[in-house]
C-alpha cells in the first residue's frame, strides 16, 4: 500500500522500495558490508515510517510526529496532543526515524498554535497549520466583536465612529480587527467601558507636534493626561498594598507574570503600568510602537497577594493520578487551585490547572513535586495564557 500523496513522493517510495527488495533478493556476500549498504538506504532523503497497522508512510527526513498526523489527515493533525512511538509516549514534536511505528493521540479541546510551524516540514503541515490559525483569528475578531456589541447595548450606546475613536484612544489599538482580537483575548477589560466612553476625547488629550528628521511636514499626536508623573530614573517597585502606593498598577492578562519573573512596565494612557513579561508579544508591540512608555520595574516582596498561574501536564492514565495531583497541590503545598481541565484520550491523560501563588519558586516546587508523581510524563508551566472574560 502507498498513501496518496504527489507523484513524485510515490515515485521515490517506488524506487526505495525496489532497492531494498534486490538487495534482499541479491545479498551482498559480507553481511557487513550487506548491513552498510541497507542502512546507507534508510539514510535518505526520506524516511518511512508505519501506522499501527502497517500501513507505509514516506515523510521527509526530519519529520515530526506532527508531519505524520497531517500526513494521515488534516483533521487528526489539527487535534494531535501527543504521538505514541514504537509503543513510548512522545510530544507530537518528536523527530521520526526510518521503522518508528507511529499512533497519534488527538483530543477534541486540541488546536493548531502557532509554535507548531517551528517543527513541522512537510508543505501539507505547514498550510493546514496556517488555515487552522486565520480560521481562528477571523473567530476571535467576532467573538470579540460580539462582546463588545453586548456590553455597549448593556450600557445603552449605539457604536459609531466617534465611539470608535475613544476606544481606540483608551486601549491602544489601531483598528476594529485589534480591538475585538484583544477583546476577545481578555487583554482588554471592558468594566469600566461606560466610564470610559462619557469622558470628553477633546479634554483628556493634548497635542503636541513630533517634527521628522527628513523634511518639514509635522504631524500631530494625541497623548491621553494620565496620572503624576512616575520617576524613570529608577525602576518602580511593585507593591503588595497598592491602595496606599503613589501610582496603581495591573498585570498584564495576556501573559500574567507572577513575583519572580522578569517584567516590564508599561504607563498606558487609561491610568495604571500594566506589567507585562518581556518576551510576550503584547509587550514586544507595545516596546517598537510606544517605547517612551515603557518603564523599568521590580517586584517587592508579596506574601498576601496571589497570582494567577497555570500549569499544564501529560501522562500516563492510571486510577488516582488526579487525586494524587490535587492532594499535592491542595493538601502538601497548600495551593489554592481555581480552575482544572482534564481529558484522556486512549489512556494518554492531558491537563491543565489555574492556581495561585505568591512566586515563581511556588510553581517551581509545585512542577518538581508532580513530575515525581508515578505516570506522569511531562509537566511544565504555561509562560503565556489568557483567562477569556464571561
Amino acid at each position: 500500500w502507498k498513501y496518496k500523496g504527489d507523484t513524485a513522493q510515490e515515485s521515490e517510495l517506488d524506487k526505495w522500495i525496489k532497492k531494498i527488495r534486490q538487495m534482499l533478493e541479491n545479498p551482498l556476500e559480507d553481511p557487513i558490508e550487506f548491513l552498510d549498504e541497507f542502512k546507507m538506504n534508510l539514510f535518505s532523503s526520506e524516511i518511512m515510517v508505519f501506522t499501527p497497522k502497517g500501513t507505509l508512510v514516506s515523510l521527509p527526513k526530519g519529520a515530526s510526529a506532527l508531519d505524520f498526523a497531517y500526513e494521515i489527515h488534516t483533521e487528526i493533525g489539527n487535534k494531535a496532543i501527543g504521538a505514541k512511538i514504537n509503543y513510548k509516549l512522545n510530544p507530537i514534536s518528536a523527530t521520526l526515524m526510518s521503522g518508528d511505528q507511529v499512533e497519534i493521540i488527538t483530543s477534541d479541546i486540541a488546536k493548531p498554535e502557532k509554535e507548531w510551524l517551528s517543527f513541522v516540514r512537510t508543505s501539507k503541515a505547514k498550510e493546514a497549520i496556517k488555515d487552522a490559525l486565520k480560521t481562528e483569528t477571523t473567530n476571535r475578531i467576532q467573538k470579540g466583536m460580539e462582546i463588545l456589541d453586548a456590553k455597549l447595548r448593556e450600557i445603552d450606546i449605539t457604536p459609531n465612529a466617534e465611539i470608535f475613536k475613544k476606544l481606540f484612544l483608551a486601549f491602544d489599538v489601531l483598528n476594529k480587527d485589534e480591538l475585538y482580537s484583544r477583546i476577545e483575548l481578555g487583554i482588554i477589560n471592558l468594566d469600566n467601558l461606560k466610564k470610559i466612553l462619557k469622558k470628553n476625547v477633546s479634554r483628556n488629550v493634548i497635542k503636541y507636534w513630533d517634527f521628522k528628521l527628513i523634511g518639514s511636514k509635522k504631524e500631530p499626536k494625541e497623548i491621553p493626561q494620565t496620572q503624576e508623573k512616575i520617576d524613570t530614573s529608577v525602576p518602580f517597585l511593585l507593591r503588595e498594598n497598592i491602595e496606599n502606593a503613589e501610582q496603581s498598577y495591573e498585570i498584564a492578562t495576556c501573559c500574567n507574570p507572577i513575583p519572580g519573573d522578569e517584567v516590564t512596565g508599561y504607563i498606558s494612557p487609561a491610568g495604571p503600568i500594566i506589567i507585562h513579561k518581556p518576551k510576550c508579544a503584547e509587550a514586544i508591540r507595545l516596546m517598537s510602537s510606544e517605547g517612551n512608555r515603557i518603564i523599568a520595574v521590580k517586584w517587592a516582596i508579596h506574601k498576601l497577594v496571589s497570582f494567577l498561574a497555570r500549569i499544564s501536564m501529560t501522562g500516563i492514565d492510571r486510577i488516582g493520578l488526579v487525586r494524587d495531583i490535587t492532594t499535592i497541590i491542595s493538601s502538601e503545598l497548600k495551593v489554592n487551585m481555581t480552575g482544572i481541565n482534564i481529558s484522556v484520550q486512549k489512556g494518554i491523560f492531558q491537563g491543565t490547572i489555574d492556581l495561585y501563588v505568591h512566586h515563581t519558586k511556588d510553581i517551581n516546587n509545585l512542577i518538581l513535586k508532580i513530575s515525581n508523581i508515578k505516570g506522569i510524563e511531562s509537566v511544565k508551566r504555561v509562560e503565556d495564557f489568557s483567562i477569556n472574560p464571561s
